[in-house]
């Protein structure tokens, strides 16, 4: 039978939810994301006529497209509806091209929304493939593919062999590294702040803080003591209402910030949970610039936070996008259907859709009406002022259902002040100077990375995860987490006119989810800063993305556009190439061995960087790999050292020597000629004899296990059930096959493995 209408989307999820919406004369079916790329033997580009790129049916797409070619031919009508973005209008436009679709008689539908009333308006309103869209995209991927192409064979040949870069990433990469320099030349300096407690005329105390801070310990001792004896009066009594407004509802990055601050969510965790949501026809489409919300979602907004909170609560608020850059998007990210405040999912899914329900309806609501008080303090004697500040709320507003995060949280709250009069004299209760330390600037989170790649207008809602995931896979930045250090302050406080002291403690530097360069990321940065600082100019890559946008809107040739960067380009790999310059990647000495007497230095070596013991006067040298969070630039003598104590040796198990040590693949336990790996959570420089004893058993119990069938089967001695290191599995024939997970190894019938055996 001649199945009428065939409408192809890109995943398998979107096409099941869509599928409910349609009736019978409709069959959804997925193309799997894109079905084709740009070639990837050599550089899959025609430089020498217009830049038109080779494309090739990936391989794991030929059943795919064999499928959809059936499909199409067999259907009366075809309609494309792939995501409403540009890269979901060039996966249209490659399925018309591979499918012999004529574009002027194929129908494409787009929605920001898989809801039953979006299905229905776009088949209602279909429209032809955007080619302004697809070549926008089609430009970012040709240019992405040349400079990818020529710079990686550069970095091969003048830095180290294996390396790659990339137009995006390399410039994220630059703002790590520049901020780790700042931290590595950053010098804290201590000053000391002066605050104190004051008794007003109603018994109340409050607190305030002097207005200068001291770079002394003997200038703030020396200013308390002034402080015996001398009057305080109230001289500046400033109380103004205020207001606080909710944040609009989410973009993608503003999305993709907030998860991390108030869910500790990657962006690439963030954007993989938020593509399951919308596919399921939970919220409106995740890749948008825009902060819009419809008529429509205002309304039932509205509905929601008056039958929620009252009509006190409620506020119009029509949200307009800053951002330039903003194309496709039509509406900010939000619930489709606002009414509903929960779902069904995994844990991930239900905590995301309810920071995107509660953003949303927060965005609708009252502003929060806030009392701000200042209450400026004379001194007698002194130019200097105390100032206390309070804060009180009146009415919660928004603030009842939601307020945005920050990367500062948990800074001490204005609290309420007293009521004080214009003149009051104030009681001095005591004072007390603490001892206070310059911070080192922070290192970038993903968010804050996020944030600033926006601000400078690089790259798009659609790159940021996969920037991020490519940038550390590529191991040129680490994602760390630190422990911090215990450091000790001084607090020096006057009370009845008695100075007394005491020392506390503090732990600085505790990091979480940070973002910090490798030596090789630094490597690559400092070449490639020298050599092409065109490709890592900010100005430049967003002028790129601007050029973008004016082909998305049929303002300039995409071939054009690609013509004049690759000339210039092109010239300056071709000069690099030829030149003699290396990337400098000098010994940094550190100093000498105590027990051997000889020099200690650190430096990239053929297996990334490394620290090393001799071998500058022909004796024989030591080596050592660094720590994955180290940094040639900052590691010290004593740190390098360290990391000559392995191999150790823990003891001796059944007659033989454990041995830990880190060999290519990470640290291991060696016994008996047998390696065993460490698990993460294992210091190979602290490992004890009892864990490796463990390991060692897990090690020969798994391959005990991997060894003895779980179920065997009469008759057909070949084909046994097996458990691997990934779970069960048939093996026949000297091959294995994986077995589903809906499927119980030991209920499987001899039938059930033929069939798993013959599909494979």
């Amino acid at each position: 039978m001649q199945q009428k209408n065939l409408v192809i989307v890109e995943s398998p999820a979107k096409a099941k939810t869509i599928e409910k919406f349609l009736g019978k004369e409709y069959k959804v079916c997925s193309s799997y994301g894109h079905i084709r790329d740009i070639a990837k033997k050599g550089i899959g580009i025609d430089v020498e006529n217009g830049f038109v790129p080779d494309y090739e049916i990936s391989p794991e797409k030929t059943k795919t497209v064999a499928e959809l070619r059936r499909l199409a031919s067999e259907a009366e009508c075809v309609w494309l509806a792939s995501d409403e973005d540009r890269e979901g209008e060039a996966i249209a436009w490659h399925l018309t091209e591979v499918l012999g679709l004529p574009i002027e008689q194929t129908k494409r539908i787009v929605f920001h929304e898989i809801t039953k009333n979006a299905i229905l308006e776009a088949i209602a309103s279909p429209r032809r493939v955007d080619m302004n869209l697809v070549n926008a995209q089609q430009a970012r991927r040709v240019l992405d593919r040349l400079v990818g192409f020529e710079l990686s064979p550069v970095l091969w040949k003048k830095v180290k062999p294996a390396l790659s870069a990339g137009r995006v990433q390399s410039v994220a990469v630059r703002l790590i590294v520049e901020r780790e320099r700042e931290i590595i030349d950053f010098k804290a300096t201590e000053f000391y702040k002066i605050s104190a407690r004051f008794v007003a005329a109603d018994g109340k105390v409050f607190k305030a803080d002097l207005d200068r801070k001291f770079d002394t310990r003997k200038a703030a001792v020396a200013f308390l003591e002034t402080l015996a004896g001398v009057e305080f009066r109230a001289v500046g009594v400033e109380s103004k209402p205020a207001e606080k407004f909710p944040a609009p509802p989410f973009t993608t990055s503003t999305l993709q910030q907030e998860a991390s601050r108030k869910l500790s969510m990657s962006v690439a965790q963030t954007m993989s949970v938020a593509q399951k949501l919308y596919e399921s026809g939970f919220i409106t489409y995740m890749r948008t610039d825009s902060v819009n919300l419809s008529k429509q979602a205002m309304f039932a907004a509205k509905e929601e936070v008056v039958r929620l909170f009252g009509e006190v609560y409620h506020s119009w608020r029509a949200y307009k996008t800053k951002s330039k850059g903003a194309q496709e998007a039509h509406e900010a990210i939000r619930p489709s259907y606002i009414n509903r405040d929960t779902i069904e999912g995994t844990t991930a899914e239900k905590r995301l859709y309810e920071l995107i329900w509660k953003r949303t309806l927060a965005s609708q609501m009252a502003s929060a009406q806030i009392d701000r008080t200042i209450v400026t303090i004379e001194v007698g004697g002194h130019a200097e002022r105390f100032v206390a500040t309070g804060e009180s709320l009146r009415f919660d507003g928004f603030m009842r259902l939601y307020s945005e995060s920050t990367e500062d949280e948990g800074e001490r709250e204005n609290a309420v002040l007293p009521t004080i009069a214009m003149g009051e004299m104030l009681t001095l209760k005591d004072a007390t100077a603490t001892q206070k330390f310059t911070q080192q600037p922070y290192r970038y989170s993903e968010a804050l990375l996020v944030k600033r790649l926006e601000e400078l207008g690089i790259g798009r809602p659609s790159t940021y995860a996969p920037t991020i995931s490519t940038i550390i896979t590529r191991g040129y930045v680490i994602k760390q987490n630190k422990e911090g250090v215990k450091r000790t302050y001084d607090q020096i406080t006057l009370s009845k006119g008695k100075l007394s002291e005491k020392t506390h403690s503090e732990v600085v530097g505790k990091e979480k989810g940070k973002l910090a360069p490798t030596d090789i990321g630094m490597l690559v940065n400092d070449y490639l800063e020298s050599q092409f600082p065109q490709i890592l100019d900010y100005n430049f890559t967003a002028t790129v993305e601007k050029e973008f946008d004016a082909i998305a809107e049929g303002k300039e040739a995409w071939s054009e556009m690609i013509a004049d960067f690759y000339g210039d380009f092109h010239q300056t790999v071709e000069s690099a190439l030829e030149s003699q310059i290396k990337q400098n990647s000098s010994v940094r000495q550190l100093g000498v061995d105590p027990v051997s007497g000889l020099p200690v230095s650190a430096r990239i070596g053929r297996y990334g960087p490394m620290v090393q013991i001799g071998g500058e006067n022909g004796d024989k040298a030591r080596f050592a790999s660094l720590k994955k969070e180290q940094l040639i630039a900052t590691i010290t003598l004593e740190e390098a050292l360290a990391l000559f104590a392995l191999p150790r040796t823990l003891g001796e198990m059944e007659g033989k020597e454990i041995v830990v040590g880190v060999g290519k693949f990470g640290p291991y336990v060696r016994h008996d000629g047998k390696f065993v790996s460490l698990a993460k959570s294992d210091d190979p420089y602290t490992i004890g004899y009892e864990r490796a004893v463990e390991l060692i058993e897990q090690k020969r119990a798994q391959e005990k296990s991997a060894k003895t069938p779980i179920k065997t089967f009469d008759g057909e001695p070949d084909i046994v059930i097996l458990t691997g290191m990934y779970g069960p599995y048939i093996h026949s024939g000297g091959k294995n096959y994986r077995i589903p997970k809906t499927k119980d190894p030991l209920a499987m019938t001899l039938e059930d493995c033929k069939a798993i055996i013959n599909k494979k």
